[in-house]
Order: structure tokens, then sequence, then C-alpha cells
């Protein structure tokens, strides 16, 4: 039997394939901890204003 290559060989364009794996994955990161961020801020703001109103 032979062996099974689980990675495709990319020939010259290893480069860029990884490159443009490694540019997805950042803005994917990017975009996530934007989003949690938002969320972050948006929870302190909601919970300041509910000590507001019920003081």
């Amino acid at each position: 039997m032979g062996e099974v290559e689980l990675v495709p060989d990319l020939g010259k364009y290893a480069f860029e394939v990884n490159s443009a794996y490694l540019v997805t994955f950042l803005l994917l990161a990017i975009i996530v901890l934007v989003y949690l961020r938002k969320n972050w801020k948006i929870k302190r703001l909601l919970a300041a204003a509910e000590l507001r109103k019920d003081a």
C-alpha cells in the first residue's frame, strides 16, 4: 500500500497559497476581535445605563 499524503504539493505556488491562508486567518481574527471588543463596550454601557435607571 502506498503512502497517502495529506498535504498537496503546491510546487512553485506554495508561498502564494500559504500567504493567502495567513492573510485570511489574520483578517478573520481581526474581525472576531473587533466584534468582541464592540460587544464588551456595549455590555459595559448597558450595565451603566441600568445602574443609572435603578438609582
